[in-house]
């Protein structure tokens, strides 16, 4: 796969009452244009079941159960199971000794299905709040106290750590800027970087050069691989795991959410050393504070677990793939020809994506408006989640809406030039 390089901007986000002063109209259009949560229950399938008289079932472009794994029949069966077998939600670990034996299960599968050491938390912020300030302090780094990188684009719960983190020692640069990133390992004698491995806008970091940076100047990486989990790798077990060796060794972390393409709940760390799993099982937050994933949440993720272990994942891969080869014949981005689930339809103008995305719910299709500080100035868009659930049929049927809401709403055919 060859990367492209998205035109956003990068932001400052030590200055978040800019941030809201200039975003605000966006989302006073949004909100009231049910462009930012459609209420409903969500049914079985990806259409939508609203309780309101107009567009009773939307079919469903914003979720991200890329695999249709949410709804799967057994990771629901294995939450209610979880539930009925030990009479309490909450699963919890006291005085460092793990307190239920659904978690340690868990645990110990997830750690044997993605080869690493792998620890559950009850979400993915959880994980950030515990694994940022660890490695801020130099205990992951071997005592010494790392440049923390951020990539501009990195998972918002990340940059937002930024304002948590010592901001002598923390630097931020354009999305995917290597040569940045190298100047800066070059510059300082311990690097972390901060990334995703797969964006949640579509693309995703060069995991080879990465790797090359890794090696030659001993870089850090913390990256969060919550899009890429499950519909990468002959396990599941993410798009950059599946790009390292065997073991991840003591400079790689991979965190995760367990929803998304996984189908249940929570968050994990992928951990490469027996030293940084004691580090995270002596002094983690969720020990003390009761935030390991709850029993309906382990139940369905072992459940899922048993889903990423047989052929039925290859078959739910190998089908995705076939719906996102649809998309791409139909509608150009940035992303075409790329395996991964998501595509940016670049609109430019705020109002125009607004408004196509509004037109495109009114036609029957869900999908999410994206605008600063997601993405920078002037690059509104439309983000399409294509998943295995999809029918061929809707794939075909939203791309004819937005080539025909583009035209309707610009007076110009995509793409826009």
């Amino acid at each position: 796969m060859e990367n492209e390089m998205h035109p956003l901007a990068t932001f400052d986000v030590s200055r978040p009452a800019e941030q809201f002063r200039i975003t605000a109209p966006c989302f006073d259009a949004a909100l009231p244009a049910d462009l930012m949560a459609v209420q409903g229950t969500c049914a079985t399938s990806r259409p939508i079941a609203r309780s309101t008289a107009q567009l009773q079932h939307p079919i469903d472009f914003a979720r991200c159960s890329y695999l249709g794994l949410n709804s799967h029949p057994a990771i629901v069966a294995g939450a209610i199971a979880a539930i009925q077998a030990q009479p309490s939600l909450n699963s919890f670990r006291a005085g460092k000794q793990q307190n239920c034996d659904l978690l340690g299960e868990l645990e110990d599968t997830l750690s044997e299905i993605f080869g690493a050491r792998v620890l559950a938390f009850s979400s993915l912020m959880i994980v950030d709040l515990v694994a940022m300030p660890m490695l801020s302090s130099g205990r992951l780094t071997g005592g010494r106290k790392p440049v923390v990188v951020l990539d501009s684009f990195a998972r918002i719960s990340l940059t937002c750590q930024k304002l948590m983190l010592d901001d002598t020692r923390t630097k931020t640069i354009v999305h995917n800027d290597i040569g940045a990133l190298e100047r800066l390992c070059r510059k300082y004698p311990v690097v972390a970087y901060v990334c995703d491995g797969v964006y949640w806008m579509g693309d995703y970091s060069p995991m080879d050069k990465l790797r090359q940076l890794q090696e030659r100047y001993g870089l850090f990486l913390y990256i969060d691989d919550t899009h890429g989990l499950s519909t990468f790798g002959s396990q599941g077990e993410g798009f950059a795991r599946s790009q390292f060796p065997q073991m991840l060794g003591d400079r790689t972390i991979i965190t995760g959410s367990l929803a998304n393409g996984f189908g249940a709940s929570g968050g994990i760390l992928m951990l490469g050393t027996a030293d940084h799993e004691a580090l995270f099982r002596l002094h983690s937050i969720p020990d003390a504070c009761s935030e390991a994933p709850n029993v309906a949440a382990i139940g369905a993720a072992l459940e899922s677990c048993r889903i990423h272990r047989s052929a039925e994942l290859r078959r739910r891969q190998g089908q995705l793939a076939q719906r996102i080869d649809l998309f791409d014949r139909r509608v150009a981005t940035a992303g075409q020809g790329n395996s991964l689930p998501i595509r940016m339809i670049t609109i430019g103008s705020e109002v125009n994506a607004l408004a196509i995305a509004r037109g495109l719910l009114d036609r029957g299709f869900y999908t999410l408006v994206t605008f600063f500080p997601t993405v920078g100035h002037g690059v509104a868009g439309i983000r399409v989640c294509i998943t295995a659930e999809h029918e061929a049929d809707d794939i075909e049927r939203l791309c004819d809406n937005i080539l025909e809401q583009v035209v309707e709403r610009t007076g110009k055919p995509y793409p826009l030039r």
